[in-house]
């Protein structure tokens, strides 16, 4: 696979990427349009006062960090979350997230909400909260509690400040002394102060440790929450590109997926690598409807389609250069592939090129070309068949070749209708009978065509494939699956068919060979135009030439 077979798909199908990705924005954008402005407040706490502290320890650090994590669990269960509901007055809280800021003692608490007065007291709040249920808390009992020691810290603070200032008198008394007995027990003095400071200042520690004072498991709000300005959301542009770009990647999945799943012939390329076989032509569409019954190159010789039909002509002659093909049979692998429209336009262009041309319709179970020409079925190929002595040449074999002969409204254009069903159509095609009708044929005629029925439905083909020069397989883009043109194509092969090549029939301009067969069609009507006349393969004029022979 090369890389266009990877990007056939999203070319193929851009209206469906095209559609939901529109489809995708519309949605979304009519759905955040309605969506109200979200504002976000925050509120920040701190575990302790080991930031203040000018030498603090990694234990301190360590705890702390702990403690922020548990408190931020603690914010999001439901007695928190019922003071805070409580304390407001509310009935519900908007939605919140608190969290520890990783590696620090801090706790950030974010509210969300489409009213940002009520976020920003939530946040306040939720704070509020946390410090309620902790050592820092407003409780009457620690308050006095409190009170106390801080009353008892006041007092031993006087008491070092006052051993301090007895003991740096002492020492200086002690530099003025010069009897022995002076100098000793002033020294003992010092040493007694010394150690009653010690024991104040042990008291004064143990006292401070129980206070909030340089305590870990305290909190403290160092950035309370403030009304927010702007809205943090939605973010429309990025929710509507978000739904575009998953509606182009649904859908572009859903191309590869149906590609995946479709195992139909699509291109040229498909046929080489699937049968070994050449596209001789592109036909695209034709309208069932159209009041030319299909017969494009009659009504309309100037149109892209019947310069196709005659690129089909050029091909077939270039494929039986080295053994001109006089009798070419013309089938499919399934029904209503439009082998028998392709049989009838191909004869058409054979007639304009000057041959004598005649349309044999050997579908004898489903038989169209007496529609698709508007001429009477009565009589046709089954009557030949029925001659007692169709190899001779009597007067009432002339008489009945004539009278199943009709015109086909194009200069040297005869058709052979099918004639009555018979029962035995197989056996009909293979006799040695349909083998003396088909040298008579050939002695009025240039360039013999069959239309068959389809080469799996029936064995007609297969029989009928053995008495011509050359058969012609028709596809049709995008409905015949690979599988059946691969076992149509082994069967004829297995009776030793000559197959010239392939009709890629009804391209669309949404399959994949159209634009490589019509890309130029502008340049068609342009040189129709000028001349008047239908554009040839070379780019010539091309002239009807007279025949050489007319049918009686």
């Amino acid at each position: 696979m090369n890389i266009n077979d990877y990007l056939r798909p999203p070319r193929k199908w851009w209206w469906l990427l095209l559609a939901a990705t529109l489809v995708a924005m519309l949605s979304s954008f009519l759905a955040v349009r309605r969506q109200p402005a979200i504002y976000q407040s925050r509120t920040t706490l701190m575990i302790g006062r080991t930031i203040d502290d000018p030498n603090p320890t990694g234990a301190e650090f360590y705890l702390s960090q702990q403690l922020a994590q548990t408190y931020a669990d603690i914010a999001q269960r439901e007695p928190v979350r019922t003071g805070a509901m409580a304390a407001l007055g509310m009935s519900w809280l908007p939605e919140y997230a608190a969290r520890a800021v990783p590696n620090t003692q801090l706790i950030e608490i974010a509210v969300t909400d489409t009213n940002p007065e009520r976020a920003r007291a939530v946040a306040n709040e939720l704070g509020n909260q946390l410090i309620r249920i902790s050592p820092t808390g407003t409780r009457l009992e620690d308050q006095e509690r409190q009170t106390f020691i801080s009353e008892q810290l006041d007092n031993l603070e006087s008491q070092i400040e006052g051993t301090q200032a007895e003991i740096q008198a002492k020492q200086d008394e002690l530099g003025e002394l010069f009897s022995a007995r002076q100098i000793a027990d002033t020294q003992s003095q010092i040493a007694a102060l010394q150690a009653k400071l010690a024991t104040l200042q042990v008291n004064y520690a143990s006292l401070l440790a129980n206070t909030r004072q340089g305590a870990i498991n305290t909190l403290a709000v160092i950035e309370p929450a403030t009304l927010p300005a702007l809205p943090v959301g939605p973010n429309r542009l990025l929710t509507i590109a978000t739904a575009a770009a998953i509606g182009f990647v649904l859908a572009a999945g859903a191309a590869y997926l149906l590609e995946y799943l479709d195992d139909t012939v699509k291109t040229p390329e498909d046929i080489k690598q699937l049968v070994d076989l050449p596209t001789l032509a592109g036909i695209a569409q034709i309208k069932a409807d159209d009041p030319d019954r299909g017969l494009i190159t009659v009504t309309q010789p100037r149109s892209p389609v019947s310069e196709a039909f005659r690129v089909l002509r050029t091909g077939i002659q270039f494929a039986t250069v080295d053994a001109p093909s006089h009798c070419l049979l013309v089938t499919s692998a399934n029904p209503t592939e439009g082998k028998s429209l392709t049989a009838a336009n191909l004869a058409v262009v054979m007639a304009q090129a000057g041959y004598r041309v005649l349309l044999a319709d050997a579908d004898l179970r489903r038989p169209a070309q007496h529609t698709i020409f508007s001429l009477p079925q009565e009589n046709g190929l089954t009557n030949l068949l029925l001659l007692p002595e169709v190899g001779e040449d009597t007067p009432e074999a002339r008489a009945m070749f004539d009278a199943v002969l009709q015109p086909g409204g194009e200069s040297g254009l005869w058709l052979l209708p099918s004639g009555p069903t018979p029962p035995n159509p197989s056996e009909l095609l293979g006799s040695g009978k349909m083998r003396g009708v088909l040298a008579r044929l050939l002695t009025r005629f240039d360039v013999i065509i069959f239309d068959s029925p389809p080469s799996l439905a029936v064995t007609d083909a297969l029989v009928l494939s053995r008495l011509v020069d050359a058969t012609l397989l028709v596809v049709d883009a995008g409905t015949t699956r690979r599988g059946h043109l691969k076992q149509a194509v082994e069967k004829l092969r297995a009776a030793n068919v000559r197959l010239v090549g392939v009709t890629l029939n009804r391209l669309t301009p949404r399959s994949d060979a159209y634009n490589v067969y019509y890309a130029r069609q502008s340049y068609y009507h342009e040189d129709a135009g000028k001349n008047g006349s239908p554009p040839s393969l070379n780019g010539h004029t091309h002239t009807t030439t007279p025949n050489k022979k007319r049918v009686p």
